[in-house]
């Protein structure tokens, strides 16, 4: 298998959205060859989920986008099991988490008990509900984004949770050649084109292996 070119195809993909980022790019793909997870932090408007979507979007793989907001409950992250009182049984109703690719949008602004049901699966590559394990899809990848400046109404991540990301990247203001680049190639109507995948699942398990 030619990793190298999937490689640059996978960069190339995402280079259609995010424009003169191509260092941060890379610190991705390193980060999903060596099966770790990444936190993106900045200030609004600087392309982070952008560049996680994109991501996502050039491979195929299940995606999931959770919106990290006060009210969510872990149960919403790992899942819960429910009685049917038609079946009279307990069912298993497994959590956004259980998806291969899955963006956690601005994670510091839930609370602490919410975060924590990140811990296991980042570490693990599983979740326990009620007492069951259950393993988590592969590949898999958290890419989380936060604010690390407007901190009001936010939860600060604790050392456990940090330690679970295998990078720590900022987007960082893009130059004036690269401001007027993205005025001339991105306007309002070709920002809702979408990315199409090009690797596959199988691909990325491939070369976390060798």
């Amino acid at each position: 298998m030619d990793y190298l070119h999937t490689l640059d195809d996978i960069r190339s993909n995402i280079r259609q959205v995010i424009v003169g980022k191509d260092t941060v790019i890379d610190h991705l793909l390193i980060s999903l060859v060596c099966s770790g997870h990444v936190l993106i932090e900045d200030m609004p408007g600087l392309g982070k989920t952008t560049l996680a979507s994109a991501l996502a979007s050039s491979l195929g793989c299940t995606f999931k986008r959770i919106q990290f907001t006060p009210d969510v409950l872990p149960s919403d992250i790992t899942g819960f099991t429910m009685f049917n009182l038609k079946t009279g049984e307990q069912e298993l109703h497994l959590g956004s988490i259980m998806n291969q690719i899955v963006l956690a949008d601005e994670i510091n602004r839930t609370s602490p008990k919410t975060q924590s049901a990140l811990l296991e699966i980042m570490q693990e590559n599983q979740v326990t509900i009620d007492g069951q394990t259950y393993p988590a899809p592969s590949p898999f990848m958290v890419l989380a984004t936060q604010n690390p400046v407007e901190m009001t109404g936010t939860y600060p991540l604790p050392e456990a949770q940090m330690d679970r990301f295998l990078m720590r990247v900022s987007m960082g203001y893009p130059s004036h050649r690269v401001e007027m680049q993205i005025l001339r190639h991105h306007t309002r109507e070709n920002q809702a084109v979408r990315l199409r995948p090009v690797a596959t699942a199988e691909d990325v398990l491939q070369m976390q292996k060798d």
